[in-house]
């Protein structure tokens, strides 16, 4: 079966090298190709490819706002997001805006090929290269790693107890919690408790409205 692709990139250089390698897969046929968001839509609109390959950065706008547009207008649309930037969120952006891959512009032209297929057959799922270690990397906390212990005494320090209710609270010796929360501020780099919480907030370890309470204790 041979599928349709039409490319958007402002690069000539890497539409001619794109336009190639779909030829040499045999079940491509390029139809068309534009350098700006403006131009691609209305190919797309006359044209109707199986995929579009398109940049994240073009002249005339983002790509990203693009796929938006086009996953509203054509559903059933098969979009390979293309760039340069291989930072994590620019990935979980692509995903956001309903793109069906996302490649690396550094990579090879037959992994855009590659990516093209799985668009056309599975418009609606996303693929991309370290999917899975990028949702680890988004789902682990940026911040020290602190004991089951240590969690539960940052939570009732968050929530405005002190030494002594938290003592009471976990059953253990009020000693035993000031050397849990002195464990804390060490790995926190902190030196009293608002800025221990604090921390804890900016590396997603706590949410900012359990620090609502926070006194300078």
């Amino acid at each position: 079966m041979t599928r349709t692709v039409l490319l958007i990139d402002d690069h000539e250089l890497i539409r001619q090298g794109l336009c190639r390698a779909f030829e040499r897969s045999g079940d491509f046929t390029v139809l068309g190709e534009a350098g700006n968001i403006a131009d691609g839509v209305s190919l797309v609109q006359g044209l109707h490819p199986d995929v579009v390959v398109i940049d994240v950065r073009l002249p005339d706008g983002s790509g990203l706002d693009a796929t938006k547009q086009l996953r509203r207008a054509w559903p059933d649309l098969g979009i390979v997001v293309l760039t340069m930037y291989s930072a994590d969120d620019q990935l979980f952006l692509a995903l956001d805006a309903g793109a069906s891959a996302f490649v690396l512009k550094d990579a090879h032209s037959d992994d855009v090929v590659a990516a093209a297929r799985h668009a056309s057959v599975s418009p609606h799922s996303f693929a991309a290269k370290d999917l899975a270690g990028a949702l680890r990397r988004r789902n682990t906390p940026s911040g020290p790693q602190l004991s089951g212990r240590e969690r539960e005494v940052l939570d009732l320090l968050a929530s405005g107890l002190g030494v002594a209710a938290i003592a009471r609270t976990l059953f253990i010796s009020e000693s035993t919690i000031k050397t849990h929360i002195s464990k804390l501020y060490e790995k926190l780099g902190a030196s009293n408790r608002a800025q221990a919480i604090m921390r804890a907030v900016h590396s997603g370890l706590i949410s900012h409205e359990a620090s609502t309470n926070v006194g300078h204790k």
